[in-house]
């Protein structure tokens, strides 16, 4: 949506942050979240990720021996992160977007919004959606570039 801060303050991190808006849906209900939860450089950091899954080249993350998802992709801010919960032979994919803290279900338990990248939303998709998903990312980031 906008960097964090108008004017530049000759902070590297303050300079940079983005604040991102999101609106999510799910058969449990509706919520958006916005909030500066992303640094310039991890901004672009989600359109390779995405790219990088359309390639093929980015591996399963299954959930560790207590059932705790780990996401594969993940920022200094924890509000957002990905990890691929499956790849189908026909070419198509599962992501998993793990949404904490601000960015989780405003329903969630408090103790539960804090329990870091459990709460995940998947979505299957193709190939042809991931790079497309990944040009409206990137042409979105273009008014932000690193200050």
């Amino acid at each position: 949506m906008r960097y964090q801060f108008a004017t530049v303050r000759g902070d590297s991190y303050d300079d940079n942050w983005l604040v991102i808006h999101g609106t999510v849906t799910t058969p449990e209900g509706s919520w958006s979240f916005t909030d500066p939860c992303l640094l310039t450089d991890e901004a672009r950091q989600a359109a390779a990720w995405l790219r990088a899954v359309a390639a093929g080249t980015v591996a399963v993350t299954e959930p560790d021996t207590e059932g705790e998802l780990s996401p594969d992709t993940s920022f200094i801010e924890p509000l957002v992160a990905f990890s691929l919960a499956d790849r189908s032979e026909d070419g198509t994919a599962a992501i998993r977007i793990h949404l904490s803290l601000e960015a989780a279900p405003p329903w969630q338990p408090e103790d539960d919004r804090d329990d870091l990248y459990q709460y995940v939303v998947e979505v299957r998709t193709d190939t042809a959606a991931l790079l497309h998903a990944a040009d409206q990312w990137d042409h979105a980031l273009v008014p932000f570039p690193p200050r």
